[in-house]
Formats: C-alpha cells, sequence, structure tokens
C-alpha cells in the first residue's frame, strides 16, 4: 500500500473508531488525512471500500500473527497461551481497529455483518484449537463454542475496559493475569 492510501487507511480508522462508521463523512477523513477529495476516490470507489480493507487487513494481521506464533507449539495449552498473547498484542497496538470492529458489528446491515463475521472468525480458530485439546485430552471435555467465546471475551472486553479507563498497559502483566485465568479455566 502505497503512503498516501496508508494515511487514508490509518485515519478514517481512526474516525470510524472515534465517532462511529456512519458518523463519519469522506470530507471528514480527507480533512484529517489532508488528501484531497479525488485523491480518496482514486484509491477508493466510497467510503465502504476503506472499511473492507480494514477488515481485510485487520483479520490478515491476526490470522498471520496466529499460525506463526501457534506453529511453534506442540501442546494446545501452549497454542491457546500463544493466541492470548497475539490477541492482547493486536488489542494494544491495534486499537482503533479493535474499537472499530466492536462498535459496527450489532445490527443487521452489511457493515455489521462483515464486522461481526471477523470476530466469528477469530473464535473459530479458537474452537479449533480447543477442540484439539479436547481430543488430546489436554482440556476438559466442555461446550466448545462457550469456551472459545469465553476465553475471546475475557482477553478482549477486559482489555478493552482496562485501556478505556487508562489502566496500565504493559502486555506481560496482563498476559500473566489472563494466562492464569484461562489455563485453569480449560485444563483438566
Amino acid at each position: 500500500m502505497n503512503r498516501t492510501k496508508r494515511r487514508i487507511f490509518e485515519c478514517a480508522m481512526e474516525l470510524f473508531a472515534a465517532k462511529g462508521y456512519d458518523a463519519t463523512s469522506v470530507e471528514e477523513i480527507t480533512a484529517v488525512s489532508g488528501i484531497a477529495k479525488g485523491t480518496l476516490y482514486y484509491h477508493f470507489e466510497k467510503k465502504e471500500d476503506i472499511l473492507n480493507l480494514l477488515l481485510k487487513d485487520g483479520m490478515s494481521l491476526l490470522e498471520n500473527s496466529i499460525k506463526i506464533k501457534t506453529k511453534k507449539c506442540d501442546k494446545y495449552i501452549d497454542k491457546i497461551k500463544a493466541v492470548i498473547l497475539v490477541q492482547i498484542k493486536v488489542t494494544v497496538k491495534y486499537e482503533n481497529f479493535i474499537n472499530l470492529v466492536f462498535s459496527q458489528m450489532w445490527g443487521k446491515e452489511e457493515k455489521n455483518i462483515k464486522c461481526r463475521k471477523c470476530v466469528f472468525k477469530y473464535i473459530k480458530i479458537l474452537e479449533d484449537i480447543i477442540k484439539k485439546g479436547i481430543a488430546a485430552g489436554e482440556f476438559y471435555d466442555g461446550d466448545v463454542e462457550a469456551l472459545a467465546a469465553g476465553v475471546f471475551g475475557i482477553t478482549c472486553s477486559s482489555l478493552i475496559y482496562r485501556m478505556k479507563i487508562g489502566r496500565e498497559t504493559n502486555i506481560e502483566d496482563i498476559y500473566n493475569g489472563f494466562i492464569d485465568t484461562v489455563v485453569k479455566g480449560l485444563s483438566k
């Protein structure tokens, strides 16, 4: 992605996260990014194309990071730990992206459905690891969907809350706190 497109992309993400997708106009994106409207339309046909790219790139980053980190792990509990660490790092580094996805996932419009699919796709990654961990005898045999949603919810919701109230976001401390809770909840 060239610098101009990256600038539009980053400014739009900040505005979408702060104001909401619907409340952000193309004019605001161009004003904040310092880009002419024609230049924006050269790179993106419509505002929705910016959102689509944000979702696509955000999920690709998350999935690739998870694949890299879990590939090195032999045990499924270690894979879950790796996924949680990736989730924490992505949430802290790309807070605006996470805010955008969460703020837009409720509703029936196409953008809401796309945001929901991103969250569900991530939870499916957790489900797959948990299923395999149960089959390997590492995890207790429980409701896989509920366990995966629980891991996601504990980690992401707690972290976002912590960030919103201005608490320190030391990744290692947060990770260690979440790991204790999650490992105890999954382990046999």
